[in-house]
């Protein structure tokens, strides 16, 4: 269900609603006489509706983590907020870029249309920008012939399922996170599709090798071995990018969960 275009179509009709009674409905109307309830309604719903489009379509939109694969940076049922023009002003719908100002980064958790269905919105950590070369080997990450640094720290415990992941502190420039790796889930990607631009890709036993194309992405999750990703479906294009994720609001399973994370 394409939420923007149902709240766009509500706008256009309430707003319509709206003008036609101001400029001509209510000029017609006996004093003091009652507002139709179709007049009443929709003009009343057009300033609320009107608000709640600005909002999620140019300042933040808010997301429901639905599964695992960014743990344990993020948490399944986790309710997130998505800063919509840090990466640009878009139109609404169409999400087509109209303004510039910044570009993902590399450690940036970033929310995109999924490509191989771009009605779904996918989480993911961006590992490489337009240009790098990416190898994920042996589930060792290296960039541009650089290794990632990474520290390992204390297992994690997926208390739902009650079984230990080694969990790593990943330096990506700046940036440091969270990642977890399965020790008995083996290092070659299983089943890749085919995608755009896979010929920048070579598959091996032991894991993918990528450049990354112009206005293109490489995007990870950081739960590795439990996360479908662009080692699998390929690259996330530049048009399909919705945004960075910042802030945790609510979890109704935990909330002290609330707050900023990175």
């Amino acid at each position: 269900m394409n939420f923007a275009l149902i709240l766009f179509v509500l706008l256009l009709i309430s707003g319509a609603i709206w003008a036609v009674d101001a400029c001509f409905l209510r000029k017609r109307r006996p004093a003091g006489a009652k507002d139709p309830w179709w007049v009443e309604y929709g003009a009343s719903f057009f300033p609320v509706i009107l608000v709640v489009f600005v909002l999620r379509s140019f300042l933040v939109e808010p997301f429901k983590i639905p599964s695992g694969s960014m743990i344990p940076t993020l948490q399944v049922g986790d309710f997130i907020l998505v800063n919509k023009y840090t990466y640009g002003i878009r139109l609404p719908v169409l999400n087509r870029k109209i303004i510039d100002i910044n570009n993902p980064q590399r450690g940036d958790v970033m929310v995109f249309r999924y490509p191989e269905d771009p009605s779904l919105d996918y989480i993911k950590r961006v590992i490489g920008v337009p240009g790098d070369s990416i190898a994920y080997l042996n589930k060792k990450l290296t960039i541009n012939g650089q290794p990632v640094p990474t520290t390992r720290i204390d297992d994690y415990l997926h208390s739902e399922r009650l079984y230990y992941s080694r969990q790593f502190i990943e330096r990506l420039d700046s940036a440091q996170h969270q990642t977890l790796n399965d020790e008995d889930a083996p290092p070659y990607i299983q089943g890749p599709v085919q995608f755009p631009n896979r010929q920048d890709c070579s598959y091996n036993a032991a894991g993918v090798i990528c450049k990354v194309p112009p206005g293109q992405y490489f995007v990870m999750g950081d739960n590795r071995d439990n996360s479908r990703d662009s080692r699998y479906w390929g690259f996330v294009p530049e048009q399909n990018i919705v945004g960075k994720a910042f802030f945790i609001w609510l979890n109704f399973s935990d909330l002290k969960r609330i707050g900023s994370f990175r």
